[in-house]
């Protein structure tokens, strides 16, 4: 391997990229393979109801949002490095342990242990980002890292569809578990909180990376001015509605094409892998638009939000057309399509939420994060209770699913709206300066 000449900056934080996505691929691996679990599941404890599946999803999803402050607040106060280690070691257990379950109430009890172990992954990535990366790079590298996500949540589908028609849908959580468990062992004897601290970085890269990240420093939180920013609860109202239809495709999707269209199980698995995938490639392309706005410093701050809201707009008119449409392919390919519009939109809130949360990263993060869950569960109930209303009615088929789709339609639009009232310069802790950033005018 050729040495970095003393003259130039080490590349360490390349390697800490490359664990953020790793970390990141993994964490949608193991949640995303679920979706695909559902029927089988259902068929094997006789769960008749979809809303008592709702029930098993939603355990994961309201431990999730549930923990997320105090485990971003962890990160703030006891450091990454031990909190990102428990985190990914706890989950990938827990994914393991699902595919030990025996019965309704184990699944509601480990789904819910999972997600309370998944918590906090999120928040204390970004306080890594903050601390590891210079200003002009945190686009690009929330842009990777939430692509990783994705693509690993696209590959999950079709994955566990192959493992569970060849060796059951045990196996398949007992394989995506083990995966975690080798990255946190790497990531706990390599990584270190603070860049300045790390034998693999110089001083070059040392002042490349620069001091604008948060304080090690552990602060309270002024709650009062929390209570009080407005971006703070637009960009937590943001994230529940993309939450809403983004965990339709990662809990119901596959469930729907079986139930609605009559597609075989392995085929709704690679048609959820080509909407995830989809939503992969809009992660990536909004994280270098977010570096692209970067180097313009002439360039109205807004300019970031007028961007958001008309991806979401798009992603609302396609999804629209996909509902309609009666070819299962052309609808899953539309659906793709306004995945990529809507997660555009991904690493400007990234960039956003970390602007407005000042030395409080982990903490706030997790918050709107958080509340983000209350979409999500939204989700997996409504999805699940929806269609039993519908047989009820008589209907069946498409008849029975395809009017809750218009409900993702009609969230997009409002978060569309929502975007035009954030307004990054205040940022907590700093309430009467403009927070460093994108652009330069209001």
């Amino acid at each position: 391997m050729t040495s970095i000449p003393a003259d130039r900056p080490t590349r360490a934080r390349l390697l800490v990229l490359a664990f953020l996505c790793a970390m990141s691929f993994v964490l949608y691996l193991d949640r995303v393979c679920m979706g695909q679990a559902v029927k089988p599941i259902k068929e094997e404890f006789e769960i008749t109801e979809n809303w008592r599946m709702s029930v098993i999803l939603m355990a994961f999803t309201l431990a999730y949002g549930l923990f997320e402050v105090p485990t971003g607040r962890m990160g703030d106060r006891y450091g990454v490095r031990r909190v990102l280690t428990r985190i990914v070691i706890w989950w990938s257990l827990f994914t393991m342990l699902t595919g030990a379950c025996w019965g309704f109430w184990s699944l509601v009890v480990v789904r819910f242990l999972f997600g309370a172990g998944e918590a906090g992954a999120y928040p204390n990535a970004a306080r890594v980002i903050t601390r590891w990366f210079p200003l002009r790079e945190r686009g690009r590298v929330q842009g990777l890292m939430l692509t990783s996500g994705l693509v690993g949540g696209s590959l999950s589908p079709a994955l566990a569809a192959y493992i569970i028609e060849g060796f059951g849908w045990r196996t398949a959580f007992t394989a995506f578990g083990l995966v975690g468990v080798v990255w946190a062992i790497a990531f706990f004897f390599w990584f270190a909180d603070d860049p300045a601290r790390h034998p693999g970085v110089n001083e070059l890269e040392r002042d490349l990376i620069g001091t604008a990240g948060p304080s090690t420093e552990h602060r309270p939180i002024p709650w009062s001015l929390v209570l009080r920013n407005r971006s703070i609860w637009l960009l937590a109202a943001i994230i529940c509605c993309s939450a809403f239809v983004s965990y339709v495709y990662f809990s119901w999707y596959p469930n729907y094409l079986q139930s609605a269209r009559g597609v075989s199980q392995v085929r709704a698995g690679e048609l959820s892998s080509l909407v995830l995938a989809g939503g992969a490639a809009g992660t990536l392309g909004g994280g270098f638009v977010v570096d692209f706005l970067a180097r313009r410093r002439s360039m109205p701050r807004r300019i970031r939000q007028y961007f958001c809201c008309v991806a979401m707009i798009i992603a609302a008119a396609v999804l629209a057309l996909a509902v309609l449409s009666d070819e299962s392919l052309v609808s899953a390919s539309l659906a793709s399509v306004s995945l990529f519009a809507m997660l555009l939109f991904q690493s400007t809130w990234w960039s956003t939420a970390i602007e407005v949360s000042g030395p409080h990263t982990g903490a706030l993060f997790g918050l709107m994060n958080g509340i983000g869950a209350i979409g999500a569960m939204s989700s997996q109930l409504f999805f699940g209770a929806f269609p039993d209303w519908r047989e009820k009615q008589g209907y069946v088929g498409r008849d029975q699913w395809d009017p809750a789709f218009w409900v993702c339609v009609a969230l997009l639009l409002v978060a569309a709206v929502m975007w035009l009232g954030v307004d990054s310069r205040k940022r907590i802790g700093d309430d009467h300066s403009p927070a460093s950033g994108i652009g330069g005018n209001g």
